[in-house]
């Protein structure tokens, strides 16, 4: 049998590891790892989370991206530690993060309409 979590379990992770991304950064970056654009969250980066899902509150756009082509990103503390890593594609693509597009010209502006982070199950 797989271990699994209960919904109250599930939003208890969810909402412990997020307050970690309070004043922190959603850093898109090359399949290399060098940053293409750094978006800033809020303050309280995440609201409380349902059903184990909780949803990103306002982020800010970055207005003068260092450019590159994106391949994978990092939700990072106020540090810049990373703290969770995943995959962008293009939309439809299958990817953590789905975005029009993938390649991003210096000094271009890089927004993220929503964003969710669901605890695993």
């Amino acid at each position: 049998m797989a271990i699994t979590h209960s919904t109250t379990g599930r939003n208890t992770m969810a909402d412990a590891l997020l307050a970690l991304l309070d004043n922190g950064s959603l850093e898109f970056q090359t399949s290399a790892g060098a940053e293409v654009a750094t978006l800033s969250l809020s303050a309280t980066a995440f609201a409380s989370a349902s059903s184990g899902t909780a949803a990103a509150n306002s982020i800010s756009p970055d207005t003068s991206a260092t450019g590159g082509t994106i391949a994978k990103f990092e939700l990072q503390d106020s540090g810049g530690t990373g703290v969770v890593f995943g995959s962008v594609t293009a939309t439809s693509g299958g990817g953590d993060i789905e975005m029009s597009s993938l390649v991003i010209g210096a000094g271009d502006t890089v927004s993220v309409t929503s964003l969710d982070y669901t605890a695993p199950v």
